[in-house]
């Protein structure tokens, strides 16, 4: 049975599925990939859509780098912006981060070339990244007088508050392999393995029960904003072994069965 689709055309990203792995391809190859209000409302409208039979978001960019961060002409714009219409636009920008942080299934980063400002933004938000090792990095905001304030939750999320003590302040450029020393991507791989890499993770999803793997990314996420987690975590437990996926992945394990999945 055929399980793809047809991709889905914007005129900023493109959407692939195909037996519940969805593709979202940055598609500004001309501009580097760099955020505009479009590229901001198709992404947001594609993480915002994800349908019950998805399993695995691969999110990555056509071209040479993954993504360079904001658009030129949308900053220039910006410029003579209010303060309450820089507000607006600030709100709108932070949209997109919070539907991928919060996309209800993995999202693997499949990351190239560079990932600059927002797109080092994106790459925080990945429950997975992988990139390919000669990628370079950078929060350069503060040579132009901002700061990383929107990406700045979900970056701190990911390296912590001394890398992004460092990073946030000296704008330095940094490699994949400091990448994944700070936490930022978890594989650094030569550029030929990099789909064979993401694939590996792909396919380790997979194998696994798809609303257990749901609920598992919806806990990492509840514990890591809740003080007090005791009564969530274990009401969590005792519902999915109760539930029709558990008891199907126990009884094959007992078995020594696959479970139908």
């Amino acid at each position: 049975m055929d399980h793809s689709s047809p991709a889905i055309e914007g005129r900023t990203i493109r959407v692939e599925r195909d037996a519940g792995i969805v593709t979202v391809n940055l598609a500004r190859p001309d501009v580097r990939n760099a955020f505009n209000q479009t590229l901001i409302h198709e992404l947001t409208h594609a993480f915002t859509s994800i349908a019950d039979s998805d399993r695995v978001v691969i999110l990555q960019g056509d071209g040479s780098v993954f993504c360079a961060g904001a658009d030129l002409q949308m900053m220039q714009e910006s410029i003579g912006y209010s303060t309450e219409q820089n507000l607006s636009d600030a709100r709108t920008m932070s949209k997109v981060f919070d539907v991928v942080d919060r996309c209800p299934v993995p999202v693997i980063g499949r990351v190239h070339g560079a990932a600059m400002g927002g797109g080092l933004g994106l790459v925080a938000c990945c429950d997975i990244a992988i990139a390919d090792d000669q990628t370079k990095f950078a929060l350069t905001e503060v040579k132009l007088g901002l700061v990383p304030a929107v990406i700045a939750p979900f970056v701190i999320a990911k390296i912590g508050v001394g890398q992004a003590r460092r990073y946030f302040t000296t704008a330095e450029i940094f490699d994949a392999r400091t990448a994944k020393d700070i936490g930022l991507i978890h594989e650094a791989v030569d550029g030929e393995s990099l789909d064979d890499q993401v694939m590996l993770c792909v396919d380790a999803i997979r194998a696994n029960g798809p609303k257990a793997v749901r609920a598992a990314k919806k806990l990492v996420h509840d514990v890591a904003h809740r003080a007090d987690h005791t009564a969530m975590t274990t009401q969590l437990i005792a519902d999915l072994r109760a539930s029709a996926e558990g008891q199907t992945g126990l009884n094959a394990f007992l078995a020594k069965k696959k479970p139908s999945w």
